[in-house]
């Protein structure tokens, strides 16, 4: 195989995975009544750990009081809890509360159902081949990304 058509499938099955995944997420936030920037605030806290607000406005790009905005909300709906910054008192440290990781564990639960689907139209013997071939591909990546 050449390195082009190696190139050619995996951009080809990462448009697939991403328009599908992006898809299913789109779907879970509008589902629960929160926007899209919202959720991420949601899925940063899970998969980073509690934050200041200055993170939240510098992670997604916006003012300081538009992070507000979403945070307050987020708030009010019980899914973000705010607490003392144990290295600033002055400072509010955000964490996700037990409402939103449930939230965020449906909202990942949802996005991986089409893969269950998916592995069903694959024979034991592709299986196999395409956990060989991810394992690979996640090894390489994390080394990139290293």
């Amino acid at each position: 195989m050449s390195k082009s058509q190696l190139t050619h499938s995996l951009r080809a099955w990462m448009d697939a995975f991403m328009h599908r995944s992006m898809r299913g997420w789109t779907r879970f936030a509008k589902s629960t009544g929160l926007s899209m920037p919202q959720f991420s605030i949601l899925m940063q806290l899970h998969h980073k750990g509690p934050c200041g607000m200055s993170e939240v406005s510098e992670r997604f790009d916006i003012t300081n009081a538009a992070a507000s905005q979403l945070v307050d909300k987020l708030v009010q709906a019980g899914y973000i809890e705010r607490a003392e910054d144990p290295s600033d008192r002055r400072a509010k440290q955000l964490k996700l509360a037990p409402q939103g990781a449930k939230l965020v564990e449906e909202g990942m639960n949802e996005r991986h159902r089409w893969m269950d689907e998916l592995t069903k139209h694959l024979s034991p013997d592709q299986q196999t081949k395409v956990a060989e071939a991810l394992d690979i591909l996640t090894e390489a990546a994390n080394k990139v990304d290293g």
